[in-house]
């Protein structure tokens, strides 16, 4: 893979949306909702739009539409090129808006988020609800993860997982969603997160050989400059929270999959 990468400035001078209450629509399920919903968002550099009031019955429907939508599609999703590849939101709303704002707006880029949706930022149920509807809006265009595992031997372990689960304290599931990559490891160690373990250069070189890949791009960790790369280029963690909880001095990061697998990043 060609990978390339083009910085932007890191323009904190965003507007905002100024919420103001309306009237609730009387369903979510005939999509009039969701798109007056997804209509109603701000693109940093024009004027302030409104944002919607949500019922508590919109809430749950929203998530409820989605779930039946999630459960249709495989655990394991085998995604084509091109597609937008987002790491960490963590709630910092107006920055998920700047995301679309480099990428574009679904249907026209595919989107793939790599997890960690909420908590941290002070938009949380924003954030969500946003995800949310343009899930239920674009299904075929539009995924959300839920987050290497030893006990991973095969693709098909991911794709016969049976859905709703709760995550366990250990196994393959609790590490898909909470191993970690380190330089102080070859293969597998300890993780000062207390749970799951840490992986090396050589166990993500043997992965990618066993499986016929080319790269593995993950999440879940505060990078610098918004994506890092690990073991020769073989692995990368994106992180899309720019200044991240507004205590690190971090970029956030997208990082683009063309048609042709050329790889690109913009700088948040």
């Amino acid at each position: 893979l060609k990978m390339d990468s083009s910085k932007s400035s890191k323009d904190q001078t965003n507007k905002v949306m100024i919420p103001v209450k309306e009237q609730p629509s009387s369903s979510v399920h005939d999509l009039k909702f969701i798109y007056s919903y997804l209509q109603k968002r701000t693109i940093r550099g024009s004027r302030p739009g409104k944002s919607v009031h949500l019922a508590e019955a919109e809430i749950r429907s929203l998530a409820t539409k989605a779930r039946d939508i999630i459960l249709r599609q495989p655990a394991l999703l085998e995604l084509e090129a091109p597609v937008k590849i987002c790491g960490d939101v963590h709630g910092q709303y107006y920055d998920l808006l700047r995301l679309f704002e480099y990428g574009g707006l679904p249907p026209n880029a595919n989107y793939l988020f790599l997890g960690d949706y909420v908590d941290r930022g002070k938009q949380s149920l924003e954030t969500i609800c946003l995800l949310l509807a343009y899930k239920i809006k674009f299904p075929e265009n539009f995924f959300l993860l839920r987050g290497l595992s030893p006990e991973l031997d095969s693709m098909d372990q991911i794709r016969h997982i049976a859905r709703p689960t709760d995550v366990p304290e250990h196994g393959l599931l609790c590490d898909v969603l909470w191993s970690d990559p380190s330089k102080d490891v070859v293969t597998w160690g300890e993780n000062d997160r207390g749970v799951s373990y840490t992986f090396g250069a050589e166990i993500v070189s043997k992965f990618l050989k066993k499986h016929d890949f080319d790269l593995i791009c993950r999440a879940h960790q505060v990078v610098e400059d918004g994506y890092e790369f690990f073991a020769k280029r073989q692995l990368v963690t994106i992180f899309s929270a720019p200044n991240y909880c507004g205590e690190f001095d971090n970029a956030g990061a997208l990082m683009s999959v063309d048609d042709q697998l050329v790889c690109s990043f913009q700088i948040l």
